[in-house]
């Protein structure tokens, strides 16, 4: 039968005094209990940590529902440069792209417009580079002048610039093979979005994107308030996230955004939570139950759940007293959440209490 287990522990070096033998042979009370003493190494107090006992509000919850969505500032689509048809479609609704990766190959008639461009403009750079060359074997004779040289120079810059121009105009549309261009990933994501499949007319003018890519090792998740909670919702405010789909795991965020307007239909108004999602578990359209929490009107005591000690049907921590004594404190929790313990009795406002190895210091002091 343990004990006595409030008698203060002196921590003097590394010898620690305890008390022990409750009782005698006969197992009946002994008054007369004698004491002993141990030791403790300082690792074993060095591993220890403390935390100073404080009010906290206490913390509400509620649970509503949301969805998945993907982060707009992190999904981009993907539109047709020029008119024409696909010839080549490589990826599918689902896949995972990585930026610069071939989406689809267009073969297109301005292309093929742009092609002749560029070939009459190389050919004006070599009739204008040859007449160049004349004038200035001519000037060298004296037969021509030097505004004849200067306008051949000036026909060969013209030539220039227009290759330099149907070059920049092909790099720009991503030209490939003959009078195709081609369609890349402007970042690495998901597709969620296609609209293209081989042999499709594709027009510039059209107002839907070909493919909309997404990241999403950050998604939101959209959770829908009803009018009795709204007043408990506040940006900044921390929530949990969990899924029918992965019915063991929570993932973590807080609200980064409130919508100040109710949806006409649901009745409902919207607060959004960023979730990292470096996995990529959650996914766009995936349904969620959402758990907000919220700072109550009343304080209480609050300490870390993982100082608590339970043992014959009571909860105890350990309290650091003067000259490093420990002592074995009784206490009655209210309530949990979360990582939080609010307590009703047994501990005061400003106390230091052992958080981690509390255990360990625990038997020892019962020995």
């Amino acid at each position: 039968m343990r004990c006595n287990i409030g008698i203060q522990i002196v921590l003097a070096g590394c010898i620690l005094a305890s008390a022990v033998a409750c009782s005698d042979s006969t197992g009946t009370p002994n008054s007369q209990a004698s004491q002993s003493t141990i030791a403790i190494s300082h690792k074993m107090l060095d591993a220890a940590e403390f935390d100073t006992v404080k009010y906290q509000k206490v913390m509400g919850a509620f649970t509503v529902n949301g969805k998945v969505t993907a982060d707009d500032s992190k999904v981009v689509e993907v539109y047709p440069s020029l008119t024409g048809y696909a010839t080549q479609v490589n990826v599918q609704l689902g896949d995972y792209v990585h930026k610069g990766q071939l989406l689809a190959v267009v073969h297109s008639g301005e292309i093929a417009t742009y092609e002749n461009q560029l070939s009459d403009a190389k050919s004006s750079l070599l009739v204008a580079q040859k007449k160049l060359k004349v004038e200035q074997d001519l000037k060298n004779s004296q037969l021509a002048t030097d505004k004849d040289v200067a306008d051949a120079k000036s026909e060969v810059e013209k030539a220039t610039a227009a290759i330099t121009q149907m070059e920049n105009l092909f790099e720009i549309y991503r030209k490939g093979t003959g009078a195709t261009y081609q369609i890349l990933a402007p970042i690495s994501g998901y597709i969620i979005h296609k609209t293209v499949n081989n042999g499709m007319e594709i027009r510039n003018d059209n107002d839907q994107s070909l493919f909309t890519i997404s990241e999403i090792n950050d998604v939101w998740v959209v959770a829908n308030i009803f009018e009795t909670d709204i007043p408990k919702v506040k940006e900044g405010y921390q929530a949990d996230i969990s899924s029918i789909s992965y019915p063991d795991s929570v993932f973590h965020g807080s609200i980064d955004k409130v919508y100040n307007f109710l949806d006409p239909v649901s009745k409902t108004m919207q607060a959004r939570i960023k979730i990292q999602n470096d996995r990529g578990l959650l996914k766009p359209e995936m349904f969620t139950s959402v758990k907000i929490h919220y700072p109550g009107a009343d304080s209480l005591i609050a300490i870390a759940s993982s100082a608590i000690i339970f043992d014959n049907n009571t909860n105890y921590v350990l309290v650091k007293g003067e000259a490093d004594s420990l002592s074995i404190r009784e206490v009655l929790p209210l309530s949990t959440t979360g990582d939080q313990t609010y307590i009703k009795n047994g501990l005061h406002a400003g106390e230091v209490i052992v958080t981690r190895d509390q255990l360990l210091l625990y038997n020892a002091l019962l020995q």
